[in-house]
């Protein structure tokens, strides 16, 4: 981690700066309580390869929110991933893929079922 770089909590963004390194193993953040010796907060978590770590020697950590005991953990500064812009770009890149169609289309469903059960007449 770069000396420029501030440590900040992997779960609400809230920084660490007070917290003092290494981090011992049951550390939790002051601001929402999540631990912080967690698979989520270490430098080699990744979850495009393989069991998520890209430390080829490091056992399997399943529940990777939760204190562990893996040698290999080191804080990354950039572990914290704000949801809403994630979740936006993703909505995003949907409409796109698909259109946005539906949106245009809302109708009252109750005239929308009696459309439905409406008697024909020829």
């Amino acid at each position: 981690m770069a000396e420029s770089e501030e440590l900040v909590c992997w779960n609400c963004g809230e920084s660490l700066a007070e917290l003092t390194l290494p981090l011992r193993r049951l550390e939790v953040c002051r601001a929402c309580n999540a631990e912080l010796h967690v698979c989520k907060l270490c430098e080699f978590y990744d979850t495009g390869v393989a069991k998520s770590c890209r430390e080829p020697v490091a056992e399997e950590v399943r529940d990777k929110e939760q204190a562990n005991f893996c040698d290999y953990f080191r804080p990354a500064a950039n572990a914290y991933v704000e949801l809403s812009t994630g979740q936006a770009e993703a909505e995003s890149q949907l409409k796109t893929l698909f259109g946005d169609e539906n949106a245009e289309q809302e109708t009252d469903p109750q005239s929308e079922l009696e459309s439905l059960f409406r008697k024909k007449t020829d």
